[in-house]
């Protein structure tokens, strides 16, 4: 069986992806699982990005196993897995703008901003008169209950909101819930590392998997890496990518050795050190807050 970590390549990884992917490597190599690397490119891409990406990761002394796959190149899997979504009655069409979304209310006893479903028992005919308009129509799941438990590793059992979620968008594009799900069955991933911003939408994925009759994975969802003002590091924070901090006179050792300190393993210069003194439970529980455009000196958040 396998972990992973899979980037979107919508440009450089900053300290946090990086620090995510460390962590992803640490817990599949800890438990003597392969570790993948999959390129989320449903979406945003900016061209070269992913090879960036695959470089910084070697960079920092990251190893995977081939072979390394594109969403992108997958997308007779997703359209199967609709397939039999929709013959098991568990889908209908949504001709619903993004601005009637968010202008309509919420669904009832749903979590807030799930979608109301405004769609979900329209007649053929209306249906039909949508289509007409030219209205796009994307699918959405008709789900059966609004809540599911999952367990993680680190935030233990979590029960959170499931609604009816697009499965393909309506301009064809499989939506991200949708692929996930499907990518890490086939891929036989059966650890999912990546952070806890995430952890809200793990139950929605989680119960999808049961309807498509899949294996739920475990999941370890990881503290994230904040900017100064308390917010979720992104590049518009200054030097915060690997390439930035080389700029800077930093080697990519120095980085990891920096992640490495922010994890509690001070003086680690190799992924490979980290991982004979790795355990789960010993991670810190809050966010690291960087200053990036100071020296790598990590500090928790209070």
């Amino acid at each position: 069986m396998n972990g992973r970590f899979a980037p979107s390549p919508s440009g450089d990884l900053h300290l946090g992806n990086l620090r995510t992917g460390l962590l992803a490597w640490l817990f599949a190599r800890s438990t003597g699982r392969g570790f993948l690397l999959r390129i989320e490119d449903l979406d945003r891409v900016k061209k070269g990005a992913a090879q960036r990406q695959l470089e910084d990761l070697a960079a920092i002394g990251l190893d995977w196993d081939p072979p390394v796959v594109a969403q992108s190149e997958r997308l007779p899997l997703y359209e199967e897995a609709i397939t039999r979504l929709t013959a098991a009655g568990h889908t209908y069409e949504c001709f619903c703008t993004r601005r009637e979304i968010q202008q309509a209310a919420t669904a009832p006893h749903g979590p807030m901003g799930a979608y109301p479903g405004t769609c979900r028992n329209l007649t053929e005919k209306e249906q039909q008169a949508r289509r007409d308009e030219g209205r796009p129509a994307a699918l959405r799941l008709r789900a059966e209950l609004t809540e599911f438990a999952i367990t993680d590793e680190l935030h233990g059992e979590y029960r959170g909101a499931v609604d009816d979620l697009v499965l393909r968008r309506g301009d064809g594009i499989p939506a991200y819930n949708l692929a996930v799900v499907v990518d890490d069955a086939d891929q036989r991933i059966d650890q999912v590392v990546r952070g806890d911003d995430l952890l809200p939408s793990t139950p929605r994925q989680a119960y999808l998997a049961t309807l498509l009759g899949l294996p739920v994975p475990h999941y370890a969802h990881v503290p994230l890496v904040l900017n100064t003002a308390g917010q979720r590091l992104a590049k518009r924070d200054g030097a915060v990518t690997l390439r930035d901090r080389q700029a800077l006179g930093e080697t990519p050792a120095q980085v990891l050795g920096s992640l490495a300190e922010s994890l509690g393993f001070p003086g680690a210069d190799t992924p490979r050190e980290l991982l004979k003194g790795f355990r789960p439970e010993n991670l810190p529980r809050e966010p690291w807050t960087l200053d990036p455009n100071g020296l790598l000196q990590p500090s928790s958040q209070p």
